[in-house]
């Protein structure tokens, strides 16, 4: 949501709009011709996924995305050390 005020506020900046003149959303990104962020972000992290999966099998990439760790995570929140207030 704050990735999304932060854009419109960039885009209005771009278009010289206030936000007191009520122009919507749409409008202006399809002024600019932008697509929304989310929606940008989305495309970017899948192309990123199937970029990994089309690697080699040996790859450390793909292995980390493989991995498994053994035993089970303690129960609760990590216990904070006296530096780490």
């Amino acid at each position: 949501m704050e990735l999304q005020r932060a854009e419109m506020r960039m885009v209005r900046c771009m278009c010289g709009i206030k936000l007191q003149d009520r122009v919507p959303s749409k409008g202006l990104r399809g002024r600019l011709g932008l697509d929304d962020i989310i929606l940008v972000l989305q495309q970017n992290r899948l192309q990123w996924y199937g970029h990994v999966l089309r690697k080699e099998d040996n790859d450390w990439v793909k292995k980390c995305m493989e991995y498994e760790m053994e035993g089970a995570r303690p129960r609760g929140r990590d216990q904070r050390k006296l530096g780490e207030r």
